[in-house]
């Protein structure tokens, strides 16, 4: 069992200070993850509509109009779909949060009729937002500058890494120490060469710049796998090229060859994850 992560006491309020977690949607019909603490939320992409991301956040005892800021892996639609929509929404309840983005992402968001507090930084960079400390890391997707995130605060490291060709030793090197991983699963390799897409986008996926396999992830796990990591999340399934099972299975594989026993979770396609609270 990896070893338990640093809380911190709160002696004014007299309890254990908790870093809240929840993936709002993971697949390639939207995205989305939640990450609060008592004083500091956030949003990783907007890819639901304003609707169904302020209905989602509702139902986790959350408020839209708290949100602090967004942060924005790359310009897909699943990843920014609602964004636009979300920043007049939240401007006409008097919350004009910052959109954090790259220099060369920020150009290819149409913002419609929206005004945003655009922020925009070089990949790798890392910002802090109240108590939390964000840091970006390119990784390899077809994208104009894909990154994926790590979330420090309060001793817990959250990282998000979907959207990914390959594992790069970079990528390994931005999740170790990782205590909460939300990792790409995106398709059985077999399943999606005889699958229904056609055989331009299969490439697409296949490819250095495109998603993370089963098998992919699952080599990733038995061998770089972070020790520390307490929460496996494995997201951003196809709905037509893997199944949970296939996934779930592999991924069981993979952690007993590494000797590793962390909660290990397959975010279902369309649907709201469990609260995790670290």
């Amino acid at each position: 069992m990896a070893p338990a992560p640093r809380f911190l006491y709160d002696k004014k309020a007299g309890r254990l200070r908790i870093v809240k977690a929840c993936v709002l949607a993971s697949s390639s019909a939207g995205n989305s993850t939640f990450i609060g603490t008592d004083t500091t939320r956030i949003l990783i992409d907007a890819g639901l509509n304003r609707k169904e991301t302020f209905a989602r956040l509702a139902a986790i005892g959350e408020d839209p109009a708290r949100l602090d800021a967004i942060f924005i892996t790359h310009e897909h639609s699943d990843h920014i779909l609602g964004l636009p929509v979300m920043i007049r929404a939240l401007a006409s309840m008097g919350r004009r949060i910052p959109v954090f983005l790259t220099h060369l992402t920020a150009p290819t968001i149409d913002w419609g009729n929206a005004v945003p507090v655009v922020e925009t930084f070089q990949a790798g960079s890392g910002i802090e937002i109240g108590d939390l400390s964000i840091s970006s890391f390119t990784i390899p997707h077809d994208a104009v500058d894909p990154v994926g995130y790590t979330i420090k605060s309060q001793g817990i490291k959250i990282s998000i890494a979907t959207d990914l060709g390959y594992m790069p030793d970079s990528v390994k090197v931005h999740l170790q120490r990782s205590h909460f991983l939300l990792l790409e699963s995106n398709h059985h390799p077999e399943l999606l060469k005889l699958g229904p897409y056609p055989w331009h986008v299969k490439q697409r996926i296949l490819s250095r710049k495109g998603h993370l396999s089963n098998d992919a992830a699952c080599e990733y796990i038995a061998n770089d796998l972070p020790s520390e990591v307490q929460t496996l999340i494995l997201g951003h399934l196809s709905e037509h090229n893997n199944t949970i099972w296939e996934t779930e299975l592999s991924a069981k594989q993979a952690l007993e060859t590494r000797g590793l026993s962390p909660r290990l979770i397959v975010a279902e396609p369309r649907k709201l994850s469990d609260i995790f609270q670290l």
